[in-house]
């Protein structure tokens, strides 16, 4: 059933500058992450002369620190419990309304206003492990992680998702969302809730 009127988006900022930075076309990250992903592999194949297979073992781990950066991220750091009124609003900021109003199309894909810097900050971290210039293909991947993470987070909001894993990933943040639980933060996957033993329990 349609809506008979437009949904209106919970407004964070009085400034209106600020508040257009906190809503995002789903299509934006794509359009923001894949140039640097192609940047990075052209860099890593043409400028590095980096060998292919190697470049695939180092996509793979990327990928998966990436679904433990997923993890740590959305249960550590949005569903830290703060006390102070700061800490409370900056949690709210980044992810609390999400959770009042978890069908907003603007609000399901990260604006490039916060992923810019946490990516950033990320990449300076990696770089005390990972040595150049392995460390741009790792990020590469690493971003890859990020847009499939994104777009399936919108899909679970959006999408009906009628093939077994895909019904099985929308079923099981739907309840991250809806059952009342604490747990079930994987978004692509549920393997460090599994690991950790957090895929649902009463609060």
């Amino acid at each position: 059933m349609q809506h008979s009127r437009e949904h209106q988006s919970i407004r964070l900022f009085q400034n209106d500058f600020l508040e257009r930075l906190t809503h995002v076309h789903p299509i934006v990250p794509l359009l923001v992450w894949a140039p640097v992903v192609l940047w990075l592999l052209w860099r890593s194949f043409t400028l590095h002369n980096l060998p292919l297979l190697p470049v695939l073992g180092i996509g793979i781990l990327g990928v998966f620190t990436w679904t433990l950066t997923e993890y740590c991220l959305h249960r550590f750091l949005f569903h830290y419990p703060a006390r102070s009124r700061a800490g409370k609003w900056l949690v709210y900021l980044f992810h609390g309304n999400h959770h009042d109003d978890p069908r907003d199309k603007t609000r399901l894909v990260m604006p490039p206003s916060g992923a810019i810097p946490i990516m950033a900050i990320l990449y300076l971290l990696f770089g005390l492990v990972i040595p150049s210039p392995w460390i741009e293909p790792f990020c590469a991947f690493f971003i890859v992680g990020y847009l499939i993470y994104d777009y399936i987070h919108y899909a679970t909001h959006h999408f009906p998702m009628k093939s077994p894993a895909a019904k099985y990933l929308k079923h099981y943040h739907l309840k991250h969302h809806y059952s009342g639980e604490v747990g079930r933060y994987g978004v692509s996957s549920p393997f460090w809730d599994i690991i950790f033993r957090s895929t649902g329990a009463r609060p």
